[in-house]
């Protein structure tokens, strides 16, 4: 799940879907999605992708232009609105989601390219997205431009909220895991965030905390596990703020306590599954590889000189 590109030519429907849904709080299977939508190889039309809308509680519209100014101008309306938008687009042989509309610039979550978020301009968004109708029938209209808004029949909460500065960042190859990995993180911090209301009163934002307790917990986390590199550690607290911030999530400050143990927790399971369990309270190394053995011994050295 996460920010993936699709894996064969016929799921860009579905995954697309998931994406749009993604925005709106909502994390899905495209392989569920899929089988309500009814895909086949022949990909999913846009009835097949009402109906699996409607499946997570939503409803997919639909709207026909003819003109590329008076498209661009509705979907830039229902973009600042917040809600994301489906589009046909390469003579309707692809989906996409854009999701979010910057100084003139679209951005696109487009499965067909590896880095998936996709920043365009009006003319290149445009081009992709035209249908020209050949038939005797559309002779003086031919040019067709659909476009299908995602309505939510729920009060969306958490909403995820691009830019183009954080478009550019997910992009990176570096980030490319961060973006695969975007469920797991905003399941995580579903359970120590809450998102920013209006009404939201004595609360931080993930970067003011990290700001107060960063330091102590890497510390804590990197002194007993014993061979944690602390800047493994710092990545994944950044990646953290990266979603928080990008989710409009902060933390109450009743329930900073809670939110230093839970990310502590997370961070040591994170820690325990990547760098290896060594054993803890153990009389004997007995029956450990020579690598776990010295890493042991090093780690056990290490807790000495602090």
């Amino acid at each position: 799940m996460g920010i993936t590109p699709q894996h064969n030519m016929w799921q860009c429907g579905p995954i697309a879907l998931r994406h749009a849904l993604l925005t709106l709080g909502v994390y899905a299977d495209e392989r569920e999605i899929a089988a309500v939508a009814g895909t086949t190889r022949l990909g999913t039309d846009e009835k097949q992708m009402a109906r699996a809308a409607r499946a997570y509680d939503c409803d997919l519209g639909f709207e026909r232009f003819h003109r590329p100014a008076e498209a661009l101008r509705a979907l830039a309306a229902h973009l600042r609105r917040g809600t994301p938008v489906l589009l046909p687009v390469h003579h309707w042989a692809h989906w996409v989601v854009a999701v979010k509309v910057e100084r003139g610039r679209f951005i696109l979550m487009d499965s067909e390219q590896e880095a998936v978020l996709t920043i365009l301009d009006a003319r290149q968004l445009q081009r992709r997205w035209v249908y020209r109708d050949r038939s005797p029938a559309r002779a003086a209209r031919p040019t067709l431009y659909d476009l299908h808004p995602l309505v939510p029949r729920f009060r969306a909460t958490i909403r995820t909220k691009f830019s183009m500065a954080r478009a550019r960042f997910l992009r990176r190859p570096e980030n490319r895991a961060l973006s695969e990995l975007w469920d797991e993180y905003a399941a995580d911090l579903s359970h120590l965030c809450r998102p920013r209301t209006p009404w939201s009163e004595n609360v931080m934002t993930m970067g003011e905390f990290l700001r107060r307790h960063e330091a102590l917990i890497v510390d804590e986390v990197t002194y007993w596990h014993g061979v944690v590199e602390k800047r493994k550690v710092v990545r994944v607290l950044r990646n953290m703020h990266f979603v928080a911030d990008t989710l409009g999530m902060v933390i109450h400050r009743e329930s900073e306590n809670r939110a230093i143990a839970g990310i502590s927790a997370i961070l040591a399971l994170w820690a325990a599954s990547h760098e290896g369990v060594l054993p803890v309270y153990a009389s004997s190394e007995r029956g450990l590889s020579p690598g776990l053995q010295r890493r042991h011994r090093l780690a056990r050295l290490g807790r000495r000189r602090r």
